[in-house]
């Protein structure tokens, strides 16, 4: 499923993703070590990749399913990650299911 990003290939049936060396550089560092928050940067990569599939409206369910975590962390985890400026949560209403945007702030437009 390569949505032409290049980003993402396919190679002998798997897919693959290519992270920016900044995520793992300096957000994994900040994320777990600095912030003490484990969740958001598992958060962070789950949302990522499944946004680059075309994916953006996510249960809060889904993303603990995805990655392990409950959903209270999964929560704790996305509030996190908005005051970071690293992911842009919107809603239609209160009861839709959100709508995730993986912000990149240290990359070029």
């Amino acid at each position: 499923m390569n949505s032409g990003d290049p980003r993402q290939s396919k190679r002998a049936g798997k897919s693959t993703i290519e992270v920016d060396a900044y995520v793992l550089d300096v957000q994994m560092r900040d994320l777990v070590g600095h912030d003490r928050s484990p969740s958001a940067f598992l958060v962070y990569l789950f949302v990522w990749r499944r946004t680059l599939d075309g994916e953006s409206r996510l249960t809060l369910r889904r993303i603990a399913e995805g990655t392990g975590l409950s959903k209270r962390g999964v929560q704790d985890a996305i509030g996190h990650l908005e005051e970071r400026k690293l992911l842009r949560v919107t809603r239609q209403s209160i009861t839709a299911v959100p709508e995730y945007a993986v912000l990149r702030p240290w990359a070029k437009s």
